[in-house]
């Protein structure tokens, strides 16, 4: 199945294991393509693994790659666009939601350009209790180093006015 401009659409994020993760309860598609999926979530309810609910806080534009071993989540807020990166399995979907396998590195980006390496100490656990092994693990630092190297270089989609753009187009489709 194809997305399309428009459809609204659950996220779903498992674990290596096949358990699920995390789900965000419909997010609106602003673009799809061969390429990438682009969704916005806007107070958008999130369900963890653990029972925990919450709503998010601020609009986020959300990019899904199905060739790309990362998902990014721009969120929009007073201070400017902070960008949150998701190592991940490249992402599908399936006709009922866009799935990927979250891979516990993160990497954080403020509005300034810093730039953080989050959860190197659940990756290295998890690591070892879902058996990644030498291949998978391999992969996943070698497309880290890549994310860090979009960010630096602020290619798609770490560059602000792209995320401007993207949302001020889902506010004249919503």
């Amino acid at each position: 199945m194809i997305l399309k401009e428009m459809d609204r659409v659950f996220i779903q994020s498992y674990k290596h294991d096949g358990t699920l993760h995390r789900t965000w309860a419909k997010g609106f598609v602003v673009e799809a393509n061969a390429a990438r999926s682009v969704v916005v979530t806007n107070h958008t309810l999130v369900s963890e693994a653990d029972g925990r609910r919450w709503v998010t806080r601020e609009p986020a534009v959300c990019f899904f790659y199905p060739d790309e071993w990362f998902n990014v989540i721009s969120m929009i807020r007073k201070t400017g666009v902070y960008y949150y990166c998701n190592i991940a399995s490249p992402s599908i979907y399936d006709g009922e939601a866009i799935k990927n396998i979250d891979y516990d590195l993160d990497v954080k980006v403020s509005p300034q350009g810093k730039t953080v390496i989050l959860d190197e100490d659940e990756y290295c656990n998890h690591a070892q209790e879902m058996a990644y092994g030498e291949k998978l693990d391999r992969i996943l630092h070698h497309e880290l180093d890549r994310l860090l190297i979009r960010i630096r270089q602020k290619s798609s989609p770490f560059y602000d006015r792209e995320i401007w753009e993207l949302y001020e187009r889902y506010l004249s489709l919503i």
